[in-house]
């Protein structure tokens, strides 16, 4: 069993690139079955908290590959990733 206040101080890094995409800043649960759908990635700020923030990164749970002591594992492309590979095809 992991608890929720665990589960939100580990880094999230995607594979595809190796990046750290944050901290988990809040889960969707899916109140029928009380199962897991999604986890979201709080955005950052920007430039000190000004000009607003970015947006949420929000991971289906099936996308999560490993979730380790310090970190989870995850498979996330960005649209502008996804966009670039369809016009390169």
């Amino acid at each position: 069993m992991v608890k929720i206040s665990e589960f939100q101080v580990k880094d999230v890094v995607n594979i595809s690139d190796g990046k750290k995409l944050g901290n988990i800043g809040d889960i969707e649960i899916n109140v029928d079955t009380g199962k897991i759908e999604a986890v979201i990635i709080g955005g950052a700020g920007k430039v000190l908290g000004f000009f607003g923030r970015d947006e949420e990164i929000i991971i289906p749970w099936k996308n999560i590959l490993k979730i380790g002591e310090d970190v989870i594992l995850v498979r996330y492309k960005d649209h502008g990733e996804i966009r670039q590979i369809e016009e390169d095809a």
